[in-house]
């Protein structure tokens, strides 16, 4: 999945630790004796790039040793949800097995939030999360939690409402005793 390019065509260094942890998985399964599983790449082109940026992840991937028969890129997509609809769809005129294994590659922060967005998709897909910086990591953490909170607006009224009628009722108990 994307995250912008640097100059509008070069992979930055979160975006590489997506791909890479992608790749690390990838060499496991050839060293297991697997079938080497296929990459696609997926992201579109913002306004500011020269590319769309599942081009520059695939070009990082060959340039790093990934057969360029073993990738697939998908460039439509502006966010999460896109990616995973966008990229279930490339999977399926793909392959020809009913129900093949997806794994998709994320930053550990976002893992579970792109799992949410790959179940809204209908993609049953694990995640794997690459490592992120430790300076980047809280202020991701909570821009995370907000984000999966303002998905689930519904739930979060609901316990905000129940939160404040528990705690009127509790000042008011305290003040009957």
């Amino acid at each position: 999945m994307g995250s912008g390019l640097i100059d509008g065509q070069y992979v930055p260094p979160l975006l590489a630790s997506r791909i890479e942890r992608a790749m690390t998985f990838y060499h496991r399964q050839v060293k297991k004796g697997r079938p080497a599983p296929k990459l696609v790449f997926s992201g579109g082109q913002g306004g500011d790039e020269k590319l769309p940026e599942s081009v520059a992840m695939q070009r990082y991937a060959i340039d790093h040793g990934i057969p360029v028969e073993q990738t697939l890129t998908e460039e439509k997509s502006v966010n999460t949800l896109q990616n995973m609809q966008f990229s279930k769809q490339i999977i399926e005129a793909d392959t020809d097995k009913d129900k093949p294994r997806i794994i998709f590659s994320t930053n550990n922060y976002h893992t579970f939030r792109a799992g949410l967005f790959a179940k809204q998709a209908h993609l049953k897909a694990d995640g794997i999360g690459a490592k992120t910086s430790k300076y980047f990591l809280p202020n991701a953490t909570i821009r995370e939690f907000i984000a999966i909170l303002s998905m689930k607006r519904h739930q979060l009224l609901f316990v905000t409402i129940c939160s404040l009628l528990f705690a009127i009722l509790a000042v008011l108990l305290n003040h009957l005793n």
